[in-house]
């Protein structure tokens, strides 16, 4: 019967995280029908589990008038273990609260352009930071093309508007062609991040971004000057408006864009903080 509870406790974990909206911290939303198709997997298997276990009948193996049952003779540690590892999860998230992906991350894992932090030694340097790239998941003349299309829609517009829907789209673009952006409007939203290198008129202003699942989730955005030193902290969100230019940054030894910000507010963190990768041309 064990199993059984095991296979409605995924059942039921999958709802509630359809339920409550806290699916969208795990996984892209674009595969949402993936993960609700789970719900009704799980139902069947369970119906399946209980049918079998109320069928199931002891089985025992006698000899010389003395009947032990074989059931218990495999209720070995290993087993334990094996139900035990499916159990955690299930308990973890139900139980634990979810935990919002800040800078403590970014520092904790170190901060660097894929590309040019060439001498990093670190484990975690495949991970993605401020310059998202899909280039993995197409053949190189599909990517040039996409963000050929890309860079039409986005240089075609007055000015660059990025929102939860076109935030990675448009951070790529901006970090493939940033010559084609100079003196360009744009506004964006995000949580701020004070690293080490930058001046007290700089900041990093980021968003979390998931390509297909937390797992590949990385921290996208931008560099932003300021006339003045900004008294920002650490995850403050604000919403800035500005010209997008290119600066040599020194401790990259690379050229990047950043935003030159006339203006600017401070904003209440978003009901959903991440931003999601969309493929739709």
């Amino acid at each position: 019967m064990l199993r059984f509870y095991i296979l409605l406790g995924f059942a039921f974990l999958f709802f509630h995280l359809h339920i409550t909206g806290d699916i969208s911290k795990y996984i892209n939303m674009r595969y949402w029908y993936l993960s609700f198709s789970a719900i009704f997997l799980f139902a069947f298997l369970t119906i399946v589990q209980l049918i079998i276990a109320n069928r199931k009948k002891p089985d025992h193996h006698c000899h010389d008038g003395c009947c032990h049952p074989h059931e218990e003779q495999r209720a070995t540690w290993k087993k334990a273990l094996h139900y035990v590892v499916f159990i955690f999860p299930i308990v973890s998230a139900l139980l634990f609260p979810i935990a919002t992906l800040d800078s403590n991350i970014v520092k904790a894992k170190g901060f660097h352009i894929p590309g040019f932090d060439t001498k990093s030694e670190d484990p975690f340097v495949q991970r993605q930071f401020l310059r998202p790239d899909t280039s993995i998941y197409y053949g190189k003349d599909d990517y040039d093309d996409l963000m050929r299309k890309e860079l039409k829609r986005f240089s075609q517009a007055p000015s660059l508007v990025l929102n939860d829907q076109n935030y990675l789209k448009g951070i790529e673009t901006i970090y493939q062609f940033p010559g084609e952006f100079s003196d360009k409007e744009i506004e964006m939203d995000g949580f701020v991040y004070h690293d080490d290198t930058t001046n007290k008129n700089e900041l990093f202003l980021l968003r979390f971004g998931i390509i297909h699942c937390i797992a590949d989730s990385g921290v996208y955005g931008l560099l932003v000057q300021f006339p003045d030193a900004a008294k920002l902290k650490n995850d403050d969100w604000i919403h800035v408006k500005g010209k997008l230019s290119t600066i040599y940054y020194q401790p990259y030894n690379a050229t990047i864009p950043y935003v030159q910000v006339e203006s600017w507010h401070s904003i209440k963190q978003p009901k959903e903080p991440y931003v999601f990768r969309g493929y739709d041309n």
